[in-house]
């Protein structure tokens, strides 16, 4: 028998300063000496910079780790969030290394979960708890991205022709802006986009997409 422990982090910033990591394995250290297992620190499975939201199996550790896993094995999780974010992925992990015969722990559900006791009920109560969180955040993310946008700042993405990023915030591009006004004034009069395109990119020498331009003049 081999006990194994798993712990997480989801940003690259986090695993570089180590954020949570060493608290994380000493907690799987000390429950496994709790519990009379022997875990050698080695056996622990960091995963740097990963979101929960991935499945556990398309996880670099954590694929690694089901190749190794074996009948009789032990896997440890600090919290069950730390394993997973997604209530399926949870319960088709677990259902999975119970098919494969190995115990799973996590230590702030009390212990074993691949029963069919309280644990496994809690189990499945709080992956769903899990998942319904990460969506909550993604959903105030994108509710906050959508909010600095309509202010003007830069939220990623491509700037777009016409404008320059400067201290976090849009701002027009003087020479980008005059070649809009011409195309739209060139548009008004009645010529074709696909001609107005040919003069932007060859005439005035300025790469610009035809869907970009079409988006610019008509959209």
């Amino acid at each position: 028998m081999t006990v194994f422990g798993y712990v997480r982090v989801s940003t690259v910033q986090q695993a570089t300063e180590g954020d949570s990591l060493d608290s994380q394995t000493r907690q799987v250290l000390s429950y496994s000496i709790s519990r009379g297992l022997e875990l050698s620190e080695s056996d622990v499975f960091v995963e740097r910079g990963v979101s929960g939201g991935l499945e556990f199996n398309s996880r670099p550790e954590g694929s690694r780790l089901l190749e190794v896993i074996k009948s009789g094995d032990v896997l440890i999780f600090p919290k069950l969030d730390r394993g997973f974010r997604n209530t399926r992925d949870a319960l088709n992990t677990l259902h999975l290394l119970k098919e494969k015969g190995v115990s799973v722990h996590s230590i702030d559900l009390g212990g074993d979960v691949t029963g069919n006791g309280v644990g496994a009920i809690i189990f499945t109560i709080l992956s769903a708890f899990a998942s319904f969180e990460r969506e909550r955040i993604a959903s105030r993310i994108s509710e906050v991205k959508q909010m600095r946008k309509s202010q003007g700042f830069y939220v990623g993405g491509r700037r777009g022709f016409g404008f320059n990023v400067k201290d976090g915030k849009k701002v027009p591009n003087s020479k980008e802006q005059k070649l809009i006004a011409e195309m739209k004034k060139k548009k008004a009069n009645g010529e074709s986009m696909l001609a107005i395109h040919r003069w932007l990119n060859n005439e005035m020498g300025t790469r610009l997409n035809y869907s970009s331009l079409r988006k610019l003049l008509v959209e």
